[in-house]
């Protein structure tokens, strides 16, 4: 095999783990939003999971209900609205009246290890590995905050960069 093979098998193998990882994550939010078990939840998230959160003190909603502390039925209600697969992160962003937020959930061996969320926050993820000397590109944007209902908002912003 040449090192073009070897480039597409890779990329087909990235680009199954991708969607693999988007199906959990949506299984996740199914079963937080009742249409699932909390066993479902338990076998998708691991037990020490890594939280960070950017956000107003008040708005921990998600790690409430990850934890048991509300139900997410009585709670605030996560409903994605755009969930889209980057590497082994997958991203997750939904708004609600004028609460608008962006879960990025991090996916090793299928399991959920690593949770960020931004609660009323615009995110931009960016690529900064070095291009390879064939791709002039510099940084690329892999992801954006599209939240159409709130584009007149002012709202902090951040760059994650993988």
């Amino acid at each position: 095999m040449g090192d073009d093979d070897d480039d597409v098998v890779v990329e087909e193998s990235d680009e199954k783990m991708e969607v693999e990882n988007k199906a959990r994550v949506e299984i996740l939010y199914k079963a937080l939003l009742g249409e699932g078990t909390v066993n479902n939840v338990a076998k998708l998230v691991a037990s020490d999971l890594e939280w960070w959160f950017h956000g107003p003190p008040q708005c921990h909603h998600m790690m409430k209900v990850l934890t048991g502390e509300t139900a997410n039925s009585k709670g605030f209600r996560f409903e994605p609205r755009r969930v889209a697969a980057v590497g082994d992160h997958v991203i997750a962003e939904g708004w609600e009246g004028k609460a608008y937020w962006v879960h990025v959930w991090t996916l090793k061996y299928g399991l959920i290890t690593h949770f960020r969320e931004y609660f009323n926050t615009w995110l931009v993820v960016r690529d900064l590995r070095q291009p390879r000397w064939e791709d002039s590109k510099g940084c690329i944007t892999l992801w954006q905050s599209q939240p159409r209902d709130l584009c007149h908002r002012s709202l902090p912003g951040l760059v994650l960069a993988i």
